[in-house]
């Protein structure tokens, strides 16, 4: 039986006095963190939060926990939130903090939060929504350099943990206990993803490692291997991000220490950098693009000894073949690697890239992972050469929470076998690895041509004159569909829509070529780094409007 909570307790005890978090000038060991999350817990207990129905009692898209919101910045409050929670039997959920307040309103109303752990530079956004969730009932608040005082029924997160007991919290986590992870929204509105604790262990957090490793089959097995484990790693994007956590927590699993920035409200490359020689981290994770031209642009003005680092990981966004290459010039040991995953499936794909190979994009190896086709009735052979969408068995979610329809569609079942399939299009290459093709929910159909904006985006960002570019579909009288990208170029340079399109013809087909180029002088992103489609249409569309296009 693997629960989150069980486990943080067994590495605590068997590594109590290693170094668990280092944020600033502040080091927790294993122990203090323990320590820390069960002090949580009983506070969440003492509420009287908890477990209210047993997951036998409930169809996949219900939930039987209370729910916590965690409204923060990267630091070791977001941790002790997950843990504490899970020790506490409370299921908490990610907060994005660059929402405004009707999407606030939404995220937490649709995930009936009963308490909220927030930092107190969101106080003010907290206060103006707060009378339209009557659900809210606990208010943690944690200082910070805002000094936003108190909100008047809010209680102080050190107060609050100093208060109360040491001890474990007086119930019995089980495997069945929640793990909550919200979708980002870019594509569509937020979604809860409802993950058994074991499930999500095996899927994302340590318990099935890459590479053929077996799975982890005890706590006496992951005790074992993390003795002799203890790597330092840095999770880059936001916590409230998968793929931050997700590291975090194998991070964990593998006894070592989460090392974070900083400057966790913003990406500060010379910061991140800094912490990474300072800290000898030797792991990096960052999510594409968006984070590795600022990276690479910090190494090009400030020297940095990097003779320790050893891997960049990314995932959750592209990082195109030509940063890869700019990092393994600047790092030639650097081994890069892309994990392909999603809320709904866990990390199931790499792709290795070294100074000794090439770059392949899009491609990957997958575990437990096949192609379905169109309407999810069938696996497509893989000789076939036929597209589908890309689906994983084995350990994957339970539904979204209180959505029966579109669990029933995102995750079918073909032969008695559960898969998950939340969208993304791929295809068998010749040696039968699998290609990505992207998100159907971004794909472009011009005159019955399917184009994937992934595609021509890392086509667009190997010009040495574009820092940023995001392609949408907009309307197009012909075709019903084009193609228009939304480029940012690099300070000081200049390139016309011209030049783009006859950059791009070299290596994209004529239909997925670009017809409308929509210059910004900046990329809106979420915070993680990922492309935020609906601003982009939205801009692009007015844009091309006000110009009469």
């Amino acid at each position: 039986m693997f629960n989150l909570g069980r486990l943080n307790e067994a590495l605590a005890a068997a590594f109590p006095e290693r170094e668990c978090i280092v944020f600033r000038d502040r080091r927790w060991t294993w122990r203090q963190f323990a320590e820390r999350s069960r002090r949580l817990g009983n506070v969440l207990a003492a509420h009287g939060f908890g477990c209210r129905r047993e997951r036998r009692d409930l169809a996949n898209w219900e939930s039987g926990q209370d729910h916590v919101g965690l409204y923060l910045y990267n630091g070791n409050e977001y941790l002790e939130g997950m843990v504490g929670a899970y020790k506490a039997r409370v299921a908490p959920f990610n907060v994005n903090y660059r929402y405004v307040d009707d999407e606030l309103v939404y995220l937490l109303s649709d995930a009936d939060a009963r308490g909220l752990i927030y930092h107190a530079t969101f106080a003010p956004t907290l206060e103006r929504i707060r009378p339209r969730l009557p659900k809210l009932e606990l208010l943690l608040q944690v200082a910070d350099e805002s000094r936003h005082p108190l909100l008047p029924d809010a209680i102080d997160y050190e107060e609050a943990l100093a208060a109360a007991s040491v001890e474990l919290p007086p119930v019995t986590p089980t495997a069945d206990d929640l793990y909550i992870l919200y979708t980002g929204g870019t594509t569509g509105m937020p979604k809860g993803v409802l993950w058994r604790q074991e499930d999500i262990f095996f899927a994302a957090l340590g318990g099935k490692p890459p590479g053929g490793i077996p799975p982890i089959a005890s706590e006496d097995e992951l005790l074992e291997r993390a003795r002799q484990n203890g790597i330092r790693a840095l999770p880059a994007p936001p916590f409230m991000h998968g793929a931050a956590h997700w590291i975090a927590f194998n991070t964990f699993h593998g006894g070592g220490t989460v090392v974070i920035p900083n400057r966790p409200e913003r990406l500060d490359a010379h910061d991140v950098w800094s912490t990474v020689v300072r800290e000898g981290v030797s792991l990096m994770v960052i999510v594409g693009d968006a984070f590795a031209r600022p990276l690479l642009d910090e190494l090009d003005r400030n020297a940095h000894d990097l003779s320790a680092f050893r891997v960049l990981g990314s995932g959750g966004a592209i990082l195109t073949p030509a940063l890869k290459a700019e990092f393994l010039e600047r790092i030639p040991h650097l081994m890069i690697i892309d994990a392909f995953g999603a809320s709904e499936t866990g990390g199931h794909g790499l792709n290795v890239t070294t100074a000794a190979g090439k770059a392949t994009p899009g491609k990957f190896s997958m575990n437990d992972t096949v192609i379905l086709d169109e309407d999810l009735s069938a696996i497509v052979p893989q000789d076939s050469r036929k597209s589908g969408l890309l689906a994983r068995s084995g350990n994957v979610p339970l539904g979204y929470y209180k959505d029966p329809e579109k669990s029933s569609r995102a995750f079918p079942v073909i032969d008695d076998v559960r898969y998950s399939a939340p969208g993304d299009h791929a295809v068998y290459d010749e040696d039968g690895k699998i290609v990505v093709l992207g998100r159907g929910s971004v794909c472009i159909n011009s005159g019955g041509e399917k184009i994937y904006p992934e595609e021509v985006e890392q086509a667009l960002k190997h010009h040495p004159a574009i820092y940023d570019a995001v392609v949408v579909g907009t309307a197009n009288e012909r075709w019903g569909q084009q193609v228009t990208a939304l480029v940012q170029l690099r300070p000081g340079l200049s390139l016309s829509a011209g030049e783009i399109t006859e950059f791009c013809a070299s290596r994209l087909s004529r239909y997925k070529l670009p017809k409308d180029v929509v210059f910004v002088s900046e990329m809106v992103r979420s915070p993680s780094g990922k492309a935020d489609y609906r601003w982009a249409k939205g801009e692009a569309e007015r844009r091309l409007s006000a110009a009469g296009g």
